[in-house]
């Protein structure tokens, strides 16, 4: 009876140490002030905003959320007298510098909406996060809805250019 008990106590041991670990990844990445625009009836698009951290350095290597088909982590910036936006592959997070995406810079777009996104829900998100050490962890983030006013830059023409055309991804 006694071996099972070391047994039993080892094993819950390990498993304490292994959540300790799990939790110390999680911590070198801190998230914070999450949160999505609005939309209304059938839009297909969002954006989700927030301001990051990580401790040691990192970088977002991916994003995802029930909420929409695609997400992604997109850039916008002034090329000449257009705003032009685009999709990163990844968002450097340098070492104890905080990160904002936020309107009219980095940001994670949400593409084809499952639904409308109404003021004071919540959107989960999913920011796939390659650590210092080159490991991956995914961070979990609840993002609150707000106003589909929430953030707009005057003028702002997301995702096309002044004359009209799409811009390319």
């Amino acid at each position: 009876m006694k071996s099972r008990s070391i047994r039993s106590s080892a094993r819950l041991a390990a498993l304490a140490a292994g959540l300790l670990v799990s939790a110390a990844a999680f911590a070198q990445v801190t998230v914070q002030d999450a949160w999505v625009r609005g939309t209304v009836p059938g839009q297909t698009s969002s954006g989700a905003f927030m301001t990051l951290q990580a401790a040691d350095g990192a970088k977002v290597v991916g994003v995802s959320t029930p909420v929409a088909g695609t997400a992604e982590i997109h850039e916008m910036k002034m090329e000449g007298n257009v705003m032009r936006m685009r999709a990163v592959p990844s968002l450097d997070l340098p070492k104890g510098q905080s990160v904002q995406l936020k309107p009219g810079g980095y940001h994670v777009m949400l593409m084809d909406l499952k639904q409308p996104l109404s003021k004071d829900t919540t959107v989960p998100i999913t920011l796939k996060v390659e650590l210092a050490d080159k490991r991956v962890v995914e961070q979990k983030v609840d993002a609150k809805v707000r106003d589909l006013t929430a953030g707009n830059m005057p003028a702002m023409n997301h995702g096309h250019d002044q004359s009209g055309g799409e811009h390319k991804h």
